[in-house]
């Protein structure tokens, strides 16, 4: 995570927020549980899951969870155990890059017939860095319901954690494995008046600082890890914030480059 400005230098400009709140308010899709009934509605429920924490899972998340005829995640285990935590049974179905354009169709029946579905990724909200985006795009196509269930966001976290200007950030995913792929993206990066954020694997951690050094110059950079870690590993410092360039940036990444 990188900040091309200093917070210091952003001129605040007046919030159009209570305006925006009134828009979304009017326009707010229906809630995924009924007041009349405590029932869930028919439609796709997007459920956002804890990112290493099993304790920080909304109620209602488990309350969608529970009522729901499918949860349709990224991998069938992952999801189940923190199901088994909970005491819910509801029936999994693997929606993953590997098959998405073959249970998308599936999914998108089962939706017609007024059946209630949640998404979830591995950890976090859905759709971000995951297929799931494609399933929603395809429900709202056909006019059917779509819920949101808000929680646990990596990338939200990450950024509230990095000290970095956060009135305006750029989410760019993952990066190319290979360097010269890496710096080209890097290269369209760098222009961008705001905190950029990407995901990166610890194997891949060094080499990608090296790029980045090389590509975006010498800015306040943060490496965030282990967010939401329990009290048994609470001594392990969750962020490395230091300028991208130096032996003082090297030094403060040496451990996060580890693991």
């Amino acid at each position: 995570m990188t900040s091309d400005t200093p917070s210091d230098d952003r001129a605040m400009q007046p919030s159009d927020s209570a305006v925006a709140s009134k828009s979304a308010a009017a326009d707010a899709p229906p809630s995924a549980v009924s007041p009349e009934s405590g029932t869930i509605a028919a439609g796709l429920h997007i459920v956002a899951t804890p990112i290493g924490n099993a304790a920080d899972i909304t109620l209602r998340a488990l309350d969608v969870l529970r009522g729901v005829d499918l949860i349709a995640c990224e991998d069938t285990r992952v999801t189940g155990n923190l199901m088994a935590r909970y005491g819910i049974g509801t029936r999994r179905l693997a929606y993953n890059d590997h098959n998405a354009e073959r249970m998308r169709p599936r999914l998108l029946e089962r939706l017609r017939d007024n059946q209630r579905v949640a998404l979830v990724s591995d950890a976090g909200t859905p759709l971000i860095s995951d297929p799931g985006y494609k399933l929603v795009r395809a429900a709202i196509a056909e006019g059917l319901p779509v819920t949101i269930v808000p929680g646990a966001s990596a990338t939200l976290a990450a950024l509230a954690l990095s000290g970095l200007p956060s009135d305006r950030f750029l989410f760019a995913g993952f990066l190319p494995n290979r360097s010269a792929a890496r710096r080209r993206d890097l290269a369209g990066l760098a222009g961008v008046p705001a905190t950029l954020i990407v995901f990166e694997s610890a194997r891949r951690l060094d080499a990608a600082l090296a790029d980045m050094a090389a590509v975006l110059g010498d800015r306040p950079a943060a490496v965030a890890r282990e967010l939401t870690v329990g009290r048994v590993r609470r001594q392990r410092r969750e962020a490395r914030r230091a300028p991208l360039m130096g032996k003082g940036g090297d030094a403060a990444f040496d451990d996060v480059r580890a693991g």
